[in-house]
Parts: structure tokens; sequence; C-alpha cells
């Protein structure tokens, strides 16, 4: 496979002040793990490899939810973002395919007469999302009749307000539902796929963010994303299809 080499304007363009400054949400512990001090996880990995790639150090600059990592690319404090795709960051962020897909799933209380993903847009549900994640942007997007209720964790606006419904990655809501078996139980079909990708701002030059496209699909080619998950205790299933297979 050829090897993606940054130009000299490439670094030039991506590259604030001698350092890669990527924007990191440990707020998805699929993606990222640890704390801001000694973070993990694929994200940190594909950040430092783009780093190495372009020749430089990078710095990563941690938050607890997805709307801060996305605020601070925004306003251009950072040079690169790991964020799910959605229409409303792209008016910000251009995008590279996927390189994980995850999904998004419902929990409900154990008595719930909801049965299926389908079955939650309907009037009187209230459904627990955590503010500015992937979740919440495309249910607000989609769902015609039940309402979205905002907390800085989906779990916990559903436990303290009472509401019918809770969403989330299925890897944490599993575990919440574990947590709490007798009280809660997991829809099993999903939701939505949360394409999981890199970012940058689209004041980028094309051929910078050509860049970041070619490679993120090396590293999903030769192993190194697989391998990253695994690191982390992450399925390897997670990993996304080359970009050509892609919609």
């Amino acid at each position: 496979m050829e090897i993606a080499t940054a130009t000299a304007s490439v670094v030039e363009d991506l590259v604030s002040a001698g350092v890669l400054r990527a924007s990191i949400n440990l707020g998805n512990p699929v993606l990222a793990q640890g704390t801001p001090a000694e973070p993990g996880g694929v994200t940190v990995d594909v950040a430092r490899e783009i780093g190495r790639r372009l020749g430089v150090p990078v710095e990563l600059l941690c938050f607890d939810a997805a709307r801060k990592s996305f605020e601070v690319m925004a306003s251009g404090g950072a040079d690169i973002c790991f964020l799910a795709v959605e229409p409303a960051r792209e008016a910000e962020v251009a995008f590279t395919a996927p390189y994980v897909v995850i999904e998004g799933v419902y929990a409900v209380p154990v008595d719930s007469a909801l049965g299926s993903a389908a079955d939650v847009d309907r009037p009187g549900v209230r459904i627990g999302v955590k503010h500015g994640s992937a979740y919440d942007l495309f249910l607000s997007r989609t769902l015609r009749q039940a309402t979205v209720v905002r907390g800085d964790e989906g779990v916990d606006v559903f436990r303290t307000r009472g509401l019918e419904v809770a969403a989330g990655i299925r890897q944490p809501m599993t575990e919440f539902v574990a947590a709490n078996a007798g009280e809660v139980r997991l829809i099993e079909d999903r939701f939505m796929e949360i394409r999981q990708a890199v970012g940058t701002s689209r004041k980028r030059a094309p051929e910078s963010v050509r860049f970041l496209h070619d490679v993120v699909e090396e590293l999903k080619a030769d192993g190194f994303v697989a391998d990253a998950l695994r690191r982390s205790h992450r399925s390897e299933t997670l990993l996304a299809p080359p970009a050509h297979m892609e919609g």
C-alpha cells in the first residue's frame, strides 16, 4: 500500500506553531479512555500517528463531551478532532470517512411497553440524551413525536427525571443495564449508526483534507485501527469498512 506523505504545504496548513492540536472526547469510552493527563484509546493512537506522519509532536486536548470537543475545533482551538459525522457539524468540520462505526441504542424501564427502536417515536415519550452528542443531534433531527431531554449524561437525566427512555452508545448502555438489572432493560436493535471520523476545519486546503482521508484509509487497511481497538479492550468489529464500500 502506498503510504500517505505530508507535503510541506500540508504541514504548514494543518499544524499550529509546530504542534498538532488534537481534540479528544473522553466522554466516549469506546474511543478514548483514561484521564486528560494520561489518555488512551483508538483516537489517541490515531492522533499520534497523524502527528508522526506530519513529523510534529501532538498536543492532546481532552474534553468530557463531544459538544466541547466540537466547539474547540470550530473556534480554531484545535487542528483535528475525532467526532461522529453529523450534518449539524459538517458546516464547520470537514470529515474523513469513518474509522470506527458504533451503535446508538435505547434503554427503558423493565416494565415498559416499548419493545423496539421503532416503537420509541410516539407522543408522550421522553428520551434522555447527553447534550450535544451524536445521538442528541440525530434524534433532534429525526424524531417526529417523541421529545429529547438533554443532560450531562443521558442515563442520569433518564433516572432523575423519570423519563421513558435513555439513549446512548451500545457498550456503556449495556454496562448501565447490567448494573441496574431488574430496573431497566436494553432495546436490542439500534436506532442509529454512529460514524466516527477524523475532522478538521473546512478552512483547510483540499490537499490537507485529502491527506487526512488517505491516512485514515491506510490505518484501517493495514490493521492499525483494529490493533488500537484491541489494545484498549474494544472489539475490532467496530472497524469501519473501506471508504469505497460505503453508501
